[in-house]
């Protein structure tokens, strides 16, 4: 028996009556087709895994439904390989399906589930200084407060700061951040939680 994720289920039940046909069978014909795969829901749609990595995922629209294979390239002017999927005869012959996500299985399966190495390292970030205009603005209690935040935290409040074009600009920045981080908040603090 197929392990069945119910936010899957959740999200099959909200698509429209056209897709709950197409992501059903395409569901099934996936669970039918490779044995071992665990369900998941990755940017908001349906996806099988298969050892840890992404196998294939599907996903449904107002008008149309899309599926797509991992690794199996893009066509078409539709997120996937199959296009714009609005019927179940849109989809290729079943036995095609099956043979590209077995293909896609054997390229996860040869591959291991190790990460591959990098092939060059990633260039270090450039320090920035701490302006004295900022540094005078923290001077009090906000300033234990943004050396208690993590180095890439500190460095979205700095480049906010330096990037900006104008001084007017910059001081109104500056208070903000001071205010902000009196309060304890990260500088994105409105996008936490979303």
């Amino acid at each position: 028996m197929m392990s069945r994720d119910a936010r899957i289920d959740a999200y099959i039940a909200k698509a429209g009556p056209f897709a709950r046909p197409i992501l059903e069978h395409l569901r099934e014909l996936v669970h039918g087709t490779i044995a071992g795969l665990d369900e998941d829901m990755k940017w908001g749609m349906p996806h099988y895994v298969l050892n840890g990595k992404n196998l294939a995922g599907m996903a449904a629209f107002k008008a149309h439904c899309t599926f797509m294979i991992h690794g199996d390239g893009r066509q078409g002017d539709a997120m996937g390989q199959f296009g714009k999927i609005t019927q179940l005869s849109d989809l290729p012959p079943e036995a095609d399906l099956k043979a590209k996500l077995l293909a896609a299985a054997g390229r996860i399966e040869s591959a291991g589930t190790a990460l591959k190495p990098r092939t060059a390292p990633r260039p270090a970030k450039a320090e920035i200084a701490m302006p004295d205009d900022f540094a005078a603005a923290l001077a009090a209690a906000p300033r234990a407060i943004f050396d208690g935040f993590s180095p890439s935290q500190q460095r979205e409040y700095l480049e906010w700061i330096v990037e900006a074009k104008r001084p007017e600009t910059r001081a109104k920045r500056i208070a903000q951040a001071a205010e902000w981080i009196g309060e304890g908040k990260k500088r994105n603090w409105k996008y936490e939680g979303c």
